[in-house]
């Protein structure tokens, strides 16, 4: 546990930070499933849409620390191939 003030004060902010970024993981997780459930319809429009939708939101994650860059890359690269795909 922590003991000295300084301690005490870091255990705060992490805990507002994690709850921050627990935040910002679900609200990615939830654009990247709209995506998926528009290419499992099979509604390439409804795809697309949702996948302009995504991109800014993933990218924004990277830009707050809750995701690295080259993981957001490749989840709007494997998504676009697949949105592309369904022509």
């Amino acid at each position: 546990m922590a003991n000295t003030r300084s301690a005490k004060k870091m255990v705060r902010k992490i805990a507002r930070r994690t709850e921050v970024n627990t935040a910002r993981r679900s609200r990615v997780r939830t654009y990247v499933r709209r995506v998926e459930e528009a290419i499992a319809s099979g509604d390439k429009a409804a795809a697309e849409a949702a996948l302009r939708e995504a991109q800014p939101e993933l990218m924004r994650a990277v830009t707050k620390g809750v995701m690295h860059k080259n993981t957001s890359a490749r989840k709007i690269s494997r998504l676009s191939a697949r949105v592309k795909a369904l022509a």
